[in-house]
């Protein structure tokens, strides 16, 4: 018998997980009794948004947006299923009353069901607004209101409604687990040397677990706001067995190149879908970790003493799917530069995940749900290109007005299959206008970067896959014969836009060295070209019509 309820108990967490819909990745109730229930999930690129409403009624149901939290000026949908079918209308509240029918009808219902006392209403719109009677979805939080009736005669709710106000396109869930504990890993009275650019990097034992847990929750722990740029959480290799702590990147550290957190200046805590969590303790106990913390400090201060470093919230409680960070885009070496007094100069760098098994064994797809866009002072906008089968099938992530000020691990408004043999490629915009030399690939603020951090799952022994063209032929097509002779080409050129658009074209045309390497630092180096990147346009606003039911007399 306690087999058997066993066996009922796994088959039970394995439905559960089999339910989760990875175009709904967001959840929240938007009462205090938990009735009324809003999923959600979003497509920025192709400006569409996706909600699923449940309500604990066998009658009508009502969702909407308003200005300020009530009834006047909200942009709202009624649906319900009634003795003769179902019934939807995209409409809008002039005051306090039965809202009104839109002329043109901007959501799309997709299904509508009623079953054991609840009724479950999935719907799309467009992010923008369609009409005059449309409210806009914007990055800033929103109030939602929500209404239904005990009937499917629409008519005054009583008690049966209310407001929340969310953030649906920023959407940073929080959650309080059971057993939910914390450990922080930071720098302890680090005193900064009188340097702009530093990176401080301390090596430490993970803390010790009889069992594995799941970090749900990180926060950022900042000292000095002013010159902290961001941190990286690395997993060492097993071939790292002792604590150490130095500056970094001067050969004795360059070990532990598997991120597992990272935080930018101007982000705040992020947290885990409630299907992946961070893994710790059990097997990886053993495993030091990397704290790295890159420091710019532009006035050269001396004395400044730092404690910063993140906070890890973890659960016994386990999720479905171990969560993992691959870094792709252009490898950070100074193989490649930007020319100077460049309006809009482009570079790219590939992650081909054919090549992924010639490092793993068992290898398989990435659930990618977040991703870090970053570069530093040059870049103003970020693309990552999705490709399937030679053809480019979306883009992963983008940013179009990038801010160095600002740098935060976004949540996608879906999580979206990157299946091996895929190929994502990280394209970045930088403006070199005001500078007068060439800006090379580096550590630096100064210096320049072109990366894209993917939070995924379930988590692979996977750290790098990235790309950078290749020296040799880049060399080659330049007419210089050895290192020596190109860096003192590149310096004495006289950089216009022809010659700079010349250079990028070159840049792009040529083989790439495309490398894949796992957490104990195994690489497999290879070829390839880049693909054109092309924008996908948003999707015209969502057309829906209007479905009435004769059992809503009351509508209007």
């Amino acid at each position: 018998m306690v087999k058997l309820s066993l066996v009922l108990l796994l088959l039970s967490v394995q439905w559960s997980w089999a339910l989760e819909d990875p175009l709904l990745p967001f959840s929240e109730h938007l009462d205090p009794e938990h009735k009324v229930q809003l999923k959600w999930g979003f497509d920025e690129i192709k400006g569409t948004i996706l909600f699923e409403l449940t309500v604990s009624t066998s009658g009508w149901v009502g969702f909407g947006f308003s200005p300020k939290g009530g009834m006047t000026g909200a942009d709202i949908v009624i649906g319900g299923v009634g003795p003769k079918g179902s019934y939807f209308t995209d409409r809008h509240a002039v005051g306090f009353s039965i809202p009104l029918v839109d002329k043109q009808q901007n959501y799309k219902l997709l299904s509508l069901t009623e079953s054991d006392g609840k009724t479950v209403m999935k719907f799309q719109r467009s992010i923008s607004s369609c009409d005059e009677n449309d409210l806009p979805i914007t990055d800033l939080p929103m109030k939602l209101i929500y209404a239904y009736g005990q009937t499917d005669e629409i008519k005054y709710h009583s008690n049966r409604r209310g407001t929340k106000e969310l953030n649906l396109l920023k959407y940073m869930p929080r959650v309080n687990p059971p057993n939910s504990k914390y450990f922080d890993v930071t720098m302890i009275n680090l005193k900064l040397p009188a340097k702009q650019t530093y990176y401080h990097c301390k090596t430490l034992k993970a803390p010790t677990f009889d069992r594995k847990q799941h970090i749900y929750r990180i926060e950022p722990l900042i000292t000095n706001i002013d010159v902290v740029h961001h941190l990286v959480l690395y997993r060492c290799p097993p071939s790292v067995t002792k604590p150490f702590e130095a500056e970094c990147y001067v050969g004795v550290d360059a070990k532990c190149i598997e991120a597992v957190a990272v935080w930018g200046i101007g982000g705040g805590a992020f947290e885990f879908p409630e299907v992946a969590g961070l893994p710790i303790g059990g097997k990886v106990d053993d495993f030091f970790y990397k704290l790295e913390v890159h420091y710019n400090n532009p006035q050269k201060t001396a004395g400044r003493v730092d404690n910063s470093g993140l906070r890890f919230y973890y659960t016994s409680e386990l999720r479905q799917h171990d969560a993992g960070i691959l870094i792709t885009g252009l490898a950070v070496i100074p193989g490649y530069a930007i020319p100077p007094k460049a309006k809009s100069f482009l570079t790219y760098g590939m992650c081909d995940t054919a090549y992924i098994p010639k490092v793993l064994k068992t290898p398989h797809d990435l659930q990618v749900f977040s991703v870090m866009l970053h570069t530093h002072l040059a870049g103003r906008k970020l693309r990552v290109g999705h490709f399937r089968g030679g053809k480019q099938i979306d883009l992963l992530a983008v940013d179009e007005n990038y801010d160095f000020e600002y740098q935060q691990a976004t949540n996608l408004g879906k999580t979206k299959t990157v299946k091996l043999g895929d190929k994502l490629l990280v394209e970045c915009t930088y403006n070199t206008e005001n500078r007068n030399k060439l800006t090379w690939g580096g550590f630096s603020v100064t210096d320049e970067m072109c990366l894209a951090f993917l939070v995924y799952y379930p988590a692979m022994n996977l750290s790098v896959c990235a790309s950078l063209p290749n020296p040799a032929t880049l060399m080659s097509k330049m007419g210089a014969k050895d290192t020596a002779t190109w860096l003192n080409m590149m310096s004495k050129k006289t950089w216009n836009d022809r010659s700079i658009n010349q250079y990028q074209k070159t840049l792009k045309r040529i083989d790439q060295l495309v490398m894949v390497m796992d957490s104990d630092n195994n690489i497999s180096n290879n070829t390839g070209l880049i693909p054109d990147l092309k924008v996908i346009p948003s999707a015209p606003c969502v057309n829906g019509r209007a479905t009435r039911s004769l059992a809503s007399p009351s509508e209007p």
